[in-house]
């Protein structure tokens, strides 16, 4: 009585094959899933970071612009009632980011120019640099959302390659369960098609 083990037929090798890498395939699409997840959770903690800080400039800016206005209204005050003193007074305490702009409306002769701008603060001069630093936060805080939105689409990229090489393991392991040739060549040859063309897809795909 011989003991020999029946070989193994050509499907069922293919299978064995197909069962190995599908099932690598899947663990590093499974891990770069994780990967873009993560890249998409630290660009968002980015941008709320951003909006956060760009929100406080923003406060410091109007904090700064109300004193600018309460000093100029002030100035105002003491000019039209013709106090010098008071008005040299409140005009020295201009913070120095007013000054170029109260100086280039001043140059307008706005006391008897019709068509002088109503305040310094219609002057392209009249420029914070809490506002700046805010329009720039809110910049970056937009790419880092847009990084994020990118990121998680790879991310689902990634699980829905998981999604394709399960079905390929399920048509492998399908197919070894079956003892007619020709529908286990036909499961097997569908388990083959997704795994290869989720393989060269994947190959398409950047990497964390």
């Amino acid at each position: 009585m011989s003991d020999e083990r029946p070989r193994a037929t050509w499907p069922e090798l293919v299978a064995t094959a197909l069962l190995a890498m599908a099932t690598v395939a899947t663990a590093w699409a499974g891990y770069q899933s994780r990967q873009w997840t993560g890249e998409g959770s630290l660009a968002a903690g980015r941008a709320n970071a951003a909006r956060v800080e760009s929100a406080r400039a923003t406060g410091t800016a109007n904090q700064l612009s109300g004193i600018d206005v309460a000093t100029f209204i002030q100035w105002v005050d003491a000019t039209a009632h013709k106090d010098a003193a008071l008005a040299t007074f409140y005009r020295a305490r201009f913070r120095p980011e007013f000054k170029p702009a109260f100086a280039a409306w001043l140059a307008t002769q706005p006391l008897t120019n019709a068509s002088a701008p109503p305040s310094p603060f219609a002057m392209p001069q009249y420029r914070l640099a809490a506002n700046v630093k805010a329009d720039q936060l809110e910049q970056t805080a937009g790419r880092s959302t847009a990084a994020a939105v990118v990121a998680n689409a790879r991310a689902n990229d990634y699980v829905g390659a998981v999604v394709l090489l399960a079905s390929a393991l399920f048509f492998a392991g399908i197919s070894t369960k079956l003892h007619s040739r020709g529908p286990q060549v036909v499961i097997l040859g569908l388990g083959c098609v997704l795994f290869v063309g989720t393989t060269i897809w994947l190959a398409t795909q950047p990497i964390v």
